[in-house]
């Protein structure tokens, strides 16, 4: 969420940066500095109400004191008018702020400078490239049909248990899921990254706290009996456990990672570009997550990139980096990196990780702050990344590895799966 100071003294610039989200913010800016006025005059003019109230109650003593009955009585009957006042005074504030809370949510985070301009995925910028793309036989079989093949994904038997969307995975399939699990977390945790095991349903104040809520409701499972819902990214419980908390000037870096199941609706979703694993409702990922001071949030950000390209480099897959245009971007994120790997038999780039810099605008949503060497509060910057979702993973690694009729496991993953090849 902006900032109330940002937004007045720096309209125009508010309103410029998220043209580049192609998002038109003039009418909401504008009228967001007229409730934030309104605010700021009736706390002005509710606290010389309560002050004149404290003096005056304040004299009723004295004069009754003094014998002053019927002075005591008058000031009383002044007394009694500012609290009747004061409680209007609430009561039109409260009404203005809800009013402007409603509209602060509204506004989408800034886009930072290196963001470029551009509406669609199309005007992405890639920006580095790794891994040879394998040529592949005549014969090659998209995952979905190698699952079928090895008896290692069973989508019908996930349709008869929940629906489309929600894979079984068997045999070797269900241990090449575990080892990604177990290899993507232990590298993380060796860089130092504190692996954590969250819940996988949260409340509605995480949701919010992370931006899910109110921008992403129609993709969460709602769980409505609780008003819980399950969690879309481990991104949204691992945040919050640093919601209303202040951290000390030497508590930085705070970095996390959890491995969670990760639900979306993803209503709306056809055809062949979703078929196999390329979508799923349910699906598993691991994540990383920071909290860092605003002035080292930039330099962890590259670190993040770094971290997951080693991830995506060392199972061999071709990939690709890119910097999503202004268009492309997520609501809450500043700057958004994509990693995509190739998938040989579907002839197509799938992405595999987001990792993004949210600046300040989580942190000011979740009241996230920090105090600094001066002892100032200040909000912090949050950043996360995918490292990795496993599905379209899991499908560029049977694609792109069969060979000989057998699919063959990146060496890396060999200690963790406890076998070389699907066959």
């Amino acid at each position: 969420m902006l900032t109330l100071k940002l937004l007045r003294e720096n309209p125009e610039f508010v309103i410029a940066k998220l043209a580049v989200k192609n998002f038109d913010a003039k009418e909401i800016v504008e009228k967001i500095n007229v409730l934030d006025q309104n605010r700021r005059a009736l706390q002005a003019e509710l606290d010389a109400c309560l002050a004149e109230q404290k003096k005056k109650a304040a004299q009723i003593g004295g004069l009754m004191k003094e014998g002053k009955r019927e002075e005591a009585e008058a000031v009383k009957a002044e007394v009694a008018a500012l609290k009747t006042r004061s409680g209007e005074i609430e009561k039109t504030s409260e009404e203005n702020n809800n009013e402007l809370n409603s509209l602060l949510v509204l506004l989408p985070n800034l886009p930072c400078d290196q963001v470029p301009e551009g509406r669609t995925a199309e005007d992405n910028v890639v920006v580095k490239m790794g891994n040879e793309i394998p040529e592949l036989g005549e014969n090659a079989l998209p995952h979905w049909d190698l699952a079928k093949k090895y008896d290692i994904i069973d989508f019908d038997l996930g349709v008869k248990l929940t629906g489309a969307g929600f894979p079984v995975y068997k045999g070797k399939g269900a241990r090449l899921q575990r080892a990604l699990i177990n290899y993507f977390l232990d590298q993380n945790t060796s860089v130092g990254y504190l692996e954590v095991e969250p819940p996988v349903m949260v409340n509605e104040a995480s949701g919010f706290g992370t931006g899910q809520l109110p921008d992403k409701e129609g993709q969460m499972y709602h769980a409505t009996v609780d008003n819980f819902y399950l969690v879309p990214t481990a991104e949204v419980p691992v945040t919050n456990i640093y919601r209303d908390v202040i951290l000390g000037n030497n508590d930085f870096p705070v970095k996390m990672t959890a491995y969670t199941p990760c639900f979306r609706r993803e209503a709306g979703s056809y055809g062949k570009d979703v078929r196999g694993l390329n979508r799923l409702h349910q699906f598993d990922k691991v994540e990383i997550v920071r909290i860092e001071k605003p002035e080292e949030s930039y330099a962890a950000l590259d670190e993040m990139i770094a971290h997951v390209e080693k991830l995506v480099a060392s199972l061999g897959l071709p990939y690709r980096i890119l910097r999503l245009c202004g268009g492309d971007m997520s609501f809450t994120s500043a700057i958004t990196y994509d990693f995509e790997v190739y998938s040989a038999a579907q002839g197509r780039w799938l992405e595999i990780s987001s990792v993004s810099n949210f600046e300040s605008y989580q942190a000011n949503r979740l009241k996230l702050r920090y105090k600094d060497a001066d002892g100032k509060v200040q909000l912090a910057h949050t950043l996360n990344g995918s490292s990795l979702a496993l599905p379209r993973v899991v499908a560029a690694l049977l694609e792109n590895n069969q060979k000989d009729g057998r699919i063959e496991i990146p060496e890396v993953l060999r200690p963790y799966t406890g076998f070389d090849y699907i066959d």
